[in-house]
């Protein structure tokens, strides 16, 4: 029996420099979702508004500015405010795949897996802080990969630990590190040092070629590395249920063997994250790709793929519109 469609949704590319009316439609349109995600364990579960300033004040300062005008335009409401600072939000999981292809030209490719109703699906164009970036939405302030044009791009994989601790939702430590740095060694840094509330892995590549994929755990010293690949474990298998469910270890595999074993052109490594074993139709257990991006800091240039469709934007070329994509599951 052949596929059917099962799943549908549109993608937005939305371009405005300072936040202003276009953000506040976003916001107004997913705030109900966010806030019941947010508020899903009771309110005293989530940390105070005075807990929330003091956290981005301490370890993210050059946020504050940004943070203050969304909180306006999102109302001025304590939970809103709360839920914008991503400090210790409610835990949630991705699967996702990434890597450095070793070309001549930088290239960072990476599939976003994860649960479709829980999925911003907009890629933003700003100059919130006077630096353009491209970016992939998340939590409304935050993001899930993206570019600046300094030529730094960022991507994130979930660790593989269950458990939470003290620090910020990784989506606006990437916010952070696309703002203020300019080089993957200045990402590594920052990552290292800002608080984590989950683990995760963070692959940052610059225009220079430079790489650093930093392990980030709550409680624990972050470890900046050099490697090319991340999937959802780091060192080791921490949560083996989660990592058979996922493949984690078996994609791991497929894109270190890509790499070392031989050289292929650079659209044939992005086009085999369009197939399994890194591809996935798994949303029903809320761990389908939803799109795979591949990232070229020198260029600026940002390319969106899903089976049989691609969608490019640039610094040079950013296009508002939208897509409709289409996906299929197995019989």
């Amino acid at each position: 029996m052949g596929a059917e469609t099962a799943l549908e949704l549109t993608f937005t590319a939305m371009a405005e420099d300072e936040p202003g009316t276009k953000w506040q439609g976003l916001f107004e349109a997913r705030w109900g979702a966010y806030r019941a995600w947010y508020l899903h364990q009771g309110i005293d579960d989530r940390p105070t508004y005075g807990a929330c300033l003091r956290a981005l004040r301490k370890h993210m300062p050059e946020l504050l500015p940004l943070y203050d005008r969304l909180c306006d335009l999102a109302g001025g409401g304590d939970i809103a405010a709360r839920f914008l600072s991503l400090y210790r939000p409610p835990a949630y999981l991705t699967g996702c795949s990434q890597a450095v292809w070793p070309g001549e030209e930088p290239l960072l490719v990476r599939n976003y897996d994860y649960a479709p109703g829980a999925f911003d699906a907009v890629i933003l164009g700003t100059r919130w802080l006077g630096r353009r970036v491209i970016a992939m939405s998340d939590c409304m302030i935050g993001l899930v990969d993206g570019m600046n044009d300094a030529g730094l791009a960022v991507s994130l994989t979930f660790g593989g630990r269950r458990e939470t601790g003290d620090g910020f939702g990784v989506p606006i430590i990437l916010r952070y590190v696309l703002e203020t740095c300019d080089t993957a060694e200045q990402a590594g840094r920052a990552l290292a040092r800002i608080p984590t509330h989950m683990a995760y892995n963070v692959t940052a590549l610059d225009a220079g070629g430079q790489r650093v994929t930093v392990y980030m755990t709550p409680g624990t010293k972050a470890r900046v590395t050099n490697a090319s690949v991340a999937t959802n474990h780091q060192e080791r298998v921490e949560w083996s249920r989660h990592a058979r469910l996922t493949a984690s270890v078996e994609r791991e595999r497929f894109l270190l063997q890509r790499l070392m074993l031989h050289e292929e052109p650079q659209d044939h490594f992005v086009h085999a994250f369009l197939r399994p074993p890194l591809y996935s139709l798994a949303f029903d257990r809320g761990f389908g790709t939803l799109y795979t991006a591949a990232y070229r800091p020198a260029r600026g240039e940002a390319v969106y793929h899903w089976p049989g469709a691609e969608w490019s934007l640039s610094f040079d070329r950013f296009t508002e519109g939208e897509r409709r994509v289409a996906y299929p599951v197995a019989a």
